[in-house]
């Protein structure tokens, strides 16, 4: 590949990223503590991402694989996105807030995976290509997050704005990327080339189902973090909170490093437990510590996401890419996309909402919450998915059936 598509390329990643973690990690922090929003309202608002996922497969099967150039596609939704965040970061009432999120993740959740597919259309080598220009995406999110917490604006409107001016450089930024067509332009229009009955039928084998339905069961308890850990670090005194939150993501690329090295020594089944059993001992940490001298236990619980994230999730892609057979990987990626990213987190962020509303308690200094319990409570959730994985759960393959070029090729291809 040449430099220069390797630097436009990376650059729409960084932009890309910077976008969502500019406005995603603080949101809840700025409706619950300027808004006065319910803690049900806030997991609602941290949920639409998960409805514009829900959607995504859809959206990006019927339009951009089929009648639009990727390039014009990602300029509109983001043209389209920086108006709707903008208007968005204006409001004070939740249902129109909450109904233009909704339009903005609609728009932004697609542009993920239509990044990705422009960027695997310009390589010859996606496997050694594609990790050093998706990494940069990882930095985009650091960026934003120590550029808010260093300002100390994570509970005002300016980083949905931020993003909002992100999004706008990113559509004219998108007209400037390669021509890249749609493939399946000649192809009839059809819902059942998204979810082929094959991909479907991959779940009548009892290791994919347990495994699918795991994966519902933990994104459960994910939407806590994602929703609420801006929230409850700020309003215990955390200095500079989004800036330490920007950690796990640096923890999340070292994570990545590891992964061929343990999977040859505990193979797939105990990667996926060690994913979620560090999902239990996150949420423990949080419920321990402190900013003072406990604070390294959330320092711990911060730097866990490397093992939370890559472990479960990046683990996961391997071992579906192992089981799919090669014409049938796309769509079963899409599948568990689906049901993670997609109905998981739906489910999560209204039960994570409708948890910390019932923890709601008054402090001397106003509103708060029970953050003690919240977090109990996410770490039980975890537990309860742990065990059940550990008892269900039966891979005939040993771990050294998977060779770490394979392993390597999916690790480069994971999402934040």
């Amino acid at each position: 590949m040449k430099i220069g598509i390797r630097a436009r390329l990376s650059t729409m990643m960084f932009l890309e990223y910077l976008i969502w973690g500019s406005w995603y990690v603080t949101v809840g922090t700025w409706l619950s503590q300027t808004q006065h929003f319910s803690g049900q309202q806030v997991g609602l608002a941290a949920g639409a991402t998960a409805i514009g996922a829900i959607i995504s497969p859809f959206f990006v099967g019927l339009v951009a694989d089929k009648l639009f150039a990727t390039q014009k596609v990602l300029a509109v939704l983001h043209g389209v996105g920086a108006i709707l965040l903008f208007a968005t970061s204006r409001q004070t009432v939740f249902l129109p807030f909450y109904a233009l999120v909704l339009l903005y993740c609609f728009c932004f959740m697609p542009t993920l995976a239509l990044t990705n597919s422009l960027a695997f259309r310009q390589m010859q080598d996606p496997k050694t290509e594609f990790g050093p220009i998706r990494v940069l995406g990882t930095g985009g999110w650091i960026v934003a997050g120590l550029l808010i917490g260093y300002l100390k604006l994570e509970a005002t409107a300016f980083p949905m704005r931020l993003a909002a001016a992100a999004s706008l450089v990113m559509a004219f930024y998108c007209l400037t990327l390669p021509d890249t067509p749609p493939l399946a332009a000649d192809t009839r229009i059809s819902t059942a080339s998204i979810f082929p009955k094959e991909a479907l039928q991959l779940l009548r084998e009892r290791s994919m189902a347990v495994f699918a339905i795991a994966s519902f069961l933990i994104c459960i308890p994910l939407q806590f973090y994602y929703a609420f850990t801006n929230l409850f670090l700020n309003q215990t005194g955390v200095q500079n909170a989004a800036g330490k939150m920007t950690g796990g993501q640096m923890s999340e690329l070292f994570g990545m490093l590891l992964i061929p090295w343990f999977f040859r020594r505990l193979g797939v089944k105990y990667m996926l437990v060690a994913g979620m059993l560090a999902w239990a001992i996150r949420y423990l940490l949080f419920a321990y510590g402190d900013p003072g001298a406990r604070m390294w236990m959330l320092w711990g619980g911060i730097l866990l996401h490397g093992i939370c994230y890559d472990f479960f999730f990046v683990t996961g892609q391997i071992y579906i890419d192992r089981k799919a057979p090669p014409a049938l990987r796309a769509a079963a990626q899409g599948l568990i996309t689906f049901i993670t990213y997609g109905v998981g987190m739906f489910v999560g962020s209204w039960l994570s909402g409708a948890v910390v509303e019932h923890y709601a308690i008054t402090t001397p200094t106003g509103p708060g919450y029970d953050w003690h319990s919240i977090w109990i409570f996410g770490a039980c959730a975890s537990a309860l998915v742990l065990v059940f994985f550990l008892l269900t759960f039966k891979e005939k393959e040993t771990a050294t059936s998977l060779r770490t070029s394979e392993a390597a090729t999916m690790i480069t291809e994971a999402p934040l």
